[in-house]
C-alpha cells in the first residue's frame, strides 16, 4: 500500500548535492491559499488555540498537583475542545478550497491523521465527563495526553509551515 506523500507535485530545485524536492502547492494552489480568507482565519485561531492550551495545561497541572481548581480546569479543557473543533472546521474547509478536498490532501495527509487522534482524545476527555467515567484525576490526565497529541499536531504544522516559507523563498530566489 503507498501512502499519499507529504507534498505536492511541483519541482523545487534540490541542495547542491540532493535531488529536486517537491514543493508544498504547485503555483495554482499557493495562489488559492493566498486568494482564500480562510487562510486568515487559520493565522488567528491557531495562535488562539495555544494561547487556550497554554492556559488549560496550567490549570489542569496545577489541579493534578495540588487537587485545587477543578472547575476552572475542567472549564478550560471545555474551552480548548472548541476552539479545537472551530480551527479542524474551518482548517478542513481552507484545504477544501486550497487542495480541492476536506480533508487528508497529499500535503497535509499525516498532520490531518494525527488532528484525527487529538480530537478523538478531546472528545474522550468531554464523553468521560459528560458520563461520569472515571474520577477527576483519570479525566484531567485523559486531557494531559490530549495535549500532548496536540503538541505533536502543532509541531507538523509549524514544520509544513517552515517548509511553505522555504518553498515561497525558493519560488523568489
Amino acid at each position: 500500500m503507498t501512502w499519499p506523500s507529504r507534498t505536492a507535485d511541483a519541482a523545487l530545485p534540490g541542495g547542491p548535492t540532493g535531488p529536486p524536492r517537491t514543493a508544498l502547492y504547485t503555483p495554482e494552489q499557493r495562489a488559492r491559499r493566498d486568494g482564500t480568507r480562510w487562510t486568515l482565519v487559520q493565522g488567528v485561531l491557531a495562535p488562539l488555540q495555544f494561547v487556550v492550551f497554554l492556559v488549560s495545561v496550567v490549570l489542569v497541572a496545577r489541579f493534578l498537583w495540588s487537587g485545587e481548581g477543578y472547575a476552572a480546569a475542567n472549564a478550560s479543557v471545555w474551552v480548548k475542545t472548541a476552539v479545537l473543533y472551530l480551527i479542524m472546521l474551518t482548517g478542513s474547509v481552507w484545504e477544501k478550497v486550497v487542495f480541492g478536498q476536506y480533508l487528508f490532501a497529499a500535503p497535509f495527509f499525516w498532520e490531518d491523521v494525527v488532528s484525527m487522534l487529538v480530537l478523538a482524545l478531546h472528545a474522550a476527555y468531554v464523553v468521560a465527563v459528560w458520563q461520569a467515567w472515571g474520577d477527576a484525576r483519570l479525566q484531567m490526565t485523559l486531557a494531559l495526553a490530549a495535549y500532548a497529541a496536540y503538541v505533536v499536531n502543532a509541531a507538523q504544522f509549524l514544520l509544513k509551515l517552515r517548509a511553505a516559507r522555504h518553498q515561497e523563498a525558493a519560488w523568489q530566489g
